[in-house]
């Protein structure tokens, strides 16, 4: 009889359930310390019987999963924990549960799997997230410094404007000393940020190259050269999402609410998903309503009916379906794929 192993991830240490398939007779359980080569030892006596590992997708998997592929396992599968459910009705649920329930969920084929990146376009991908992380901080620091200056000035300084400013520009603005030694804490972090994305933008301009299906991401209003790689190594392989609707929801760009005769019942998981993905649409999406007359007019319907978040929204739902079409048939952007 074939064995299935559930690995509960954690920060320190894993629980290890392995179970029988068919009987579902627990064979083996134990919670050890996160070290390679202590799993692999505890894992040794199975492994002639193993017919699939199931690692949770925790924030740290990538050594446990690479590590069981090295040492020659080839069931391996990740587990996608924002797609689980488990039964509501149980009162007690541990980490010894959770292994099993891995465990038995992938014996049953009913485990809703994760994707393995492949390893070796993940240092870039990390690279150009760390890029994102950067960008919203700059930004972050460019509204704190917008909002400084509108309040003691009444000005509404640009965003561009700032990213250039000089302490005698801000002394010219503020005029009082303390105001502008605050002011010029935000112009020096954004310099830095700013110095730290140029040389992050130029070492992944180097490494990495657009792939043939998403070279025509280039022709997709409001998707430059890094938009177009962060969504490339994001995406990874196009052919996983069978249909729009699952690339648009795996971008998070629909709606999570729930509705049951015409009544609101809550929210869905709004984390489900990638949220990388979700900020290169929206970073998009804002610089195509600038350039493109048909987006812009879109965006400022959907402005007027419901507000400026509700119109980036839509319009990052937009763009990320027609860019879906763009990658899957390796064809340049049409204006008829913004039609729903």
């Amino acid at each position: 009889m074939g064995l299935y192993a559930g690995m509960d991830l954690h920060s320190g240490n894993t629980f290890i359930g392995i179970m029988e398939k068919g009987s579902m007779r627990r064979v083996y359980q134990k919670r050890v310390h996160n070290d390679l080569p202590h799993i692999l030892y505890e894992l040794e006596p199975f492994r002639k019987e193993l017919e699939g590992i199931v690692v949770e997708s925790t924030y740290n998997w990538y050594w446990m999963v690479d590590g069981l592929m090295d040492a020659g396992y080839t069931c391996v599968h990740l587990a996608s924990p924002s797609a689980m459910k488990q039964y509501e009705g149980l009162k007690h649920v541990d980490d010894k549960h959770d292994a099993f329930w891995l465990a038995q969920m992938l014996s049953l084929g009913i485990l809703p799997e994760g994707y393995i990146y492949p390893r070796e376009e993940r240092p870039i991908r990390d690279l150009l997230r760390k890029r994102s992380y950067l960008v919203k901080q700059r930004t972050s620091n460019i509204l704190s410094l917008q909002s400084l200056i509108e309040r003691q000035s009444g000005q509404r300084v640009k965003s561009n404007v700032l990213k250039k400013i000089t302490e005698e520009d801000v002394a010219g603005l503020l005029r009082e000393e303390h105001l502008v030694l605050a002011a010029m804490a935000n112009v020096h972090t954004i310099r830095s940020f700013e110095t730290q994305i140029r040389a992050i933008e130029q070492v992944v301009k180097g490494k990495a190259r657009l792939r043939k299906e998403f070279a025509c991401l280039l022709t997709v209003p409001g998707i430059g050269e890094t938009l177009a790689l962060t969504i490339m190594l994001e995406v990874g392989d196009i052919n996983r999402f069978p249909k729009v609707g699952n690339f648009s929801s795996y971008c998070r760009c629909v709606s999570s609410t729930r509705l049951s005769n015409g009544k609101s019942k809550g929210k869905g998981n709004t984390k489900n998903g990638n949220r990388y993905l979700a900020w290169a649409f929206i970073e998009a999406a804002n610089f195509a309503r600038r350039y493109n007359i048909q987006l812009n007019r879109f965006y400022q319907r959907k402005a007027v009916k419901k507000n400026g978040i509700v119109a980036i929204k839509a319009l990052s739902n937009k763009l990320a379906r027609a860019s879906y079409y763009v990658m899957r048939d390796q064809v340049p952007f049409k204006e008829e794929l913004l039609t729903p």
